[in-house]
């Protein structure tokens, strides 16, 4: 709707000849003005040259010039009211004004009682006329059929909670006499709240579910470089070895090149004493063969008994050359120096697993400054569960228990909590699990589900667990296998909540088992245990809380 300052506004710049914004604006010597081509014609059609608004005569045409101010106001005027009027044109997925013929404009306003859509032109009258100006106007909608009673034709202007449903007055006079109704108003702001907090909540939700996604890929990131920690460690260990069996292979090939060079050179003397024998037994036999075909007997008789003698040789039957290079014997030598580098690695990997245990003994003893007395909250154990008196151990019974079940015990997993919570600080505390081959441990946030399912891998809960033949683990919402060098007897666990971090550690061993960092705590955490049930008295042993 066009403000009075805009409609002042048109009246001081509109020429009254015209009726229009002026165009090309001209000023008479009275002081009213007029658009040039509109005074100049009113002039030349009445032959008098007078003012129109005052009736002043003027005894000669004034020599008319332009108004060059207020062509600009009324140039600006112009530019204003076009862009009005296009952008006052429906477009689509916008509600069109009913009145409207031609092309039309988009509704400003939805009257409920006329069950029309009006532009601002046409709802002038609601805002003139007594009688519209009670009518209840709403921002613009289509298909106002639809707010009217089908059965009354009435406007649908209360609620009925009974059966869900926009009923008229005059229904709920009838069909709807004995339901619970309502307002629109009033059942709209309830609807618009809850729809409020229902929407609070969804962005929650996502938060959370974001937060998990950080935290999941922290948790990647961690086995990551835990992953890269233990390949650079294997790496180190298989190059010495690759080294040493490298080193080994070049000092055999060696020795079997230095034999074989050696069998060589004894064969290339053994035949060149030989060939020197074989030379000389040649000779002999020529002149045995020349001697034996002679008739000349003085010359056989004179020169026989020499001949008759064997040259001096040397006697071949026990002299060879060995093949045999012996190489099994080197190969020996060669693993057993392999078995020496290796034995001399598992020593400088003993050496780096007591530095490990050193460490790990000083973080634990560090730890240990933050120890604190936990007991168990009887109120949250499952009714299969059998607590000490002292509350410091839990196990599993045969036959579920009488007990009350109230919003704080489990109900369907073998879970019980700690007595205290902690929202601050640092706490550590010592859970003995010898003989159990079934376990979970850890701490869980106060809003647990305790009602739902029994999933041990749930939001809200850090532990690290045994799971009878499937071995050990780690799990917040998605579980992770861990694998470890000894089985723990005793599990220590630690909490830094500012620090958003969890840890475990095999007290005995000295040596970390698993840590959550990152984690978000927004709210009170409280030791968890869970010693699951007895398998055929295979888990019958209990948990048992220790004294720091």
């Amino acid at each position: 709707m066009a403000s009075p300052r805009s409609l002042l506004l048109k009246e001081k710049i509109m020429c009254c000849i015209c009726l229009d914004v002026f165009t090309e604006p001209v000023t008479t010597p009275c002081g009213h003005n007029f658009c040039k081509a509109c005074i100049s014609g009113y002039w030349n059609r009445t032959g008098l040259c007078q003012c129109p608004m005052c009736k002043d005569m003027f005894y000669r045409k004034p020599e008319l010039k332009i108004n060059t101010t207020l062509r600009d106001v009324a140039d600006h005027f112009k530019r204003m009211r076009d862009r009005d009027r296009d952008e006052s044109f429906v477009e689509p997925g916008e509600v069109a004004c009913d009145v409207c013929t031609g092309r039309k404009h988009k509704a400003l306003k939805s009257c409920l009682e006329c069950l029309t859509s009006y532009c601002e032109t046409h709802l002038q009258p609601h805002y003139r006329v007594a009688g519209l100006k009670r009518h209840k106007l709403i921002e613009p909608v289509e298909n106002l059929e639809d707010r009217m009673c089908k059965k009354h034709e009435r406007l649908l202007e209360m609620f009925c909670r009974t059966d869900q449903t926009c009923v008229c007055k005059f229904c709920t006079e009838t069909d709807h006499k004995t339901h619970l109704t309502v307002p629109l108003e009033e059942e709209f702001g309830q609807r618009k709240a809850q729809l409020v907090k229902t929407e609070a909540e969804v962005q929650q939700m996502i938060q959370d579910r974001l937060q998990k996604v950080q935290e999941i890929k922290h948790s990647v990131k961690l086995s990551k470089k835990d992953a890269e920690r233990e390949m650079a460690h294997t790496v180190y260990v298989f190059t010495a070895l690759v080294c040493s069996i490298e080193r080994s292979h070049a000092e055999l090939l060696e020795v079997i090149r230095e034999k074989q060079k050696a069998t060589q050179r004894q064969a290339e003397g053994l035949i060149e004493e030989l060939e020197q024998e074989i030379t000389e037994l040649q000779r002999r036999r020529t002149e045995l063969e020349q001697l034996s075909h002679t008739e000349d007997q003085l010359h056989l008789l004179q020169s026989s008994p020499p001949l008759c003698h064997l040259p001096p040789t040397k006697d071949w039957s026990q002299i060879c050359v060995h093949s045999d290079l012996c190489v099994g014997n080197m190969m020996r030598r060669a693993l057993s120096k392999l078995k020496e580098t290796a034995r001399e690695i598992s020593e400088l990997q003993k050496e780096v697993n007591k530095a490990m245990e050193k460490l790990c003994d000083a973080e634990l003893k560090c730890m240990q400054q933050y120890a604190v007395d936990v007991t168990l909250d009887s109120g949250t154990a499952f009714s299969f569960l059998v607590l000490s008196k002292d509350r410091k151990q839990v196990g599993c019974g045969d036959t579920r228990q009488e007990l009350l079940d109230h919003t704080k015990r489990f109900n369907n997993s073998f879970s019980v909590l700690g007595k205290e919570g902690f929202s601050s600080g640092r706490f550590y505390y010592e859970v003995q699990v010898k003989g159990k081959t079934w376990w979970w441990l850890g701490v869980a946030r106060e809003s647990i589900d305790r009602k739902g399912s029994s999933n041990l891998s749930s939001d809200g809960l850090w532990t690290v667990w045994l799971n009878g033949k499937n071995g050990y683990g780690a799990s917040t919402y998605y579980p992770v296998p861990l694998s470890l060098r000894e089985k723990p007897q005793k599990v220590g666990v630690f909490v830094d909540y500012e620090k958003g971090q969890v840890s475990f550690y095999d007290v005995e061993a000295k040596s970390h088992i698993y840590s959550f960092n990152g984690c978000n705590f927004t709210e009170k955490l409280y030791p968890y245990f869970n010693p699951y049930l007895s398998c055929s008295g295979e888990n019958s042993a209990p948990l048992v809380i220790s004294k720091l």
